[in-house]
């Protein structure tokens, strides 16, 4: 079993005017010690994290690191061996998936997951499914939202989802995520295969929900455009937190730029 490794402590300064410093903001999700198993393999060896509430926060690492076993668990599709998770101040660790969800933690999972024989709106629609409208008036006002982020959806309403390109996929995935007003958005590679200039779009789309209102806990690989983006970030090895700090921070760090930038 690997040993326990403190996370680098580094100051966290405000890299946008909405994202507060740690521990000055209301604590939206709080991660104590968790472990994770696969069998007798350990995962995660007691990951500890933090996100405040309006935040995008970075969990930035290399294939295998553990950063989609985090997600998993967080989600409630994988249990905990150890350790404690907290949302919005109420002990969630032993929660079922389904109602983590209910509580407005939502993921948009690795590899999109759309139902391909569904059309847009319908897959749209099953992003309710768990968090279901009291009024019409409330689903279509989240609806035009959705919309406006992605005009290329309510272009494509009636367009079988596995019709789409990778791009569309992505959008139609994040949209759905939106439709069940998360509380938190948990993104797991949302870059991934994708063309550079839909890699932008898709960012930029991502910061435009994170300063409109929701707090986003973003899983990914491409650190340039991660860290340029995030209020703060982990750096995660092996199941372990290895470094903290803010983006600009970590942009910076000589040992990030050369893991994960191609600089040094």
């Amino acid at each position: 079993m690997a040993s326990h490794r403190e996370p680098e402590q580094q100051t966290v300064d405000v890299t946008k005017g909405a994202a507060a410093t740690e521990g000055s903001s209301e604590t939206l999700l709080e991660v104590t010690d968790m472990v994770v198993n696969y069998g007798r393999i350990q995962a995660l060896h007691g990951i500890s994290l933090r996100v405040a509430a309006g935040e995008l926060v970075t969990l930035l690492g290399a294939n295998g690191a553990g950063k989609t076993t985090t997600m998993r668990a967080l989600s409630g599709l994988l249990p905990l061996t150890r350790g404690r998770i907290m949302f919005e101040g109420r002990d969630i660790t032993h929660m079922k998936a389904h109602e983590r969800v209910g509580e407005g933690l939502i993921q948009a999972p690795e590899g999109r997951g759309v139902f391909p024989g569904m059309t847009v709106q319908e897959n749209l629609d099953m992003g309710c499914y768990g968090r279901p409208f009291k009024q019409k008036a409330e689903y279509a006002k989240t609806l035009e939202w959705v919309f406006e982020l992605f005009p290329r959806m309510a272009e494509r309403r009636k367009q079988v989802g596995g019709t789409l390109s990778g791009g569309e996929q992505q959008m139609l995935a994040i949209g759905r995520s939106l439709m069940a007003r998360p509380r938190l958005l948990l993104l797991d590679e949302p870059s991934m295969g994708l063309a550079p200039m839909i890699i932008q779009q898709i960012f930029r789309i991502i910061t435009e929900i994170n300063q409109q209102g929701t707090t986003v806990l973003l899983v990914e690989q491409n650190a340039q455009q991660a860290l340029s983006r995030s209020d703060r970030a982990y750096i995660m090895e092996t199941g372990e937190v290895t470094k903290t700090g803010s983006g600009r921070e970590l942009l910076t760090d000589p040992s990030v730029k050369s893991a994960y930038l191609g600089v040094g």
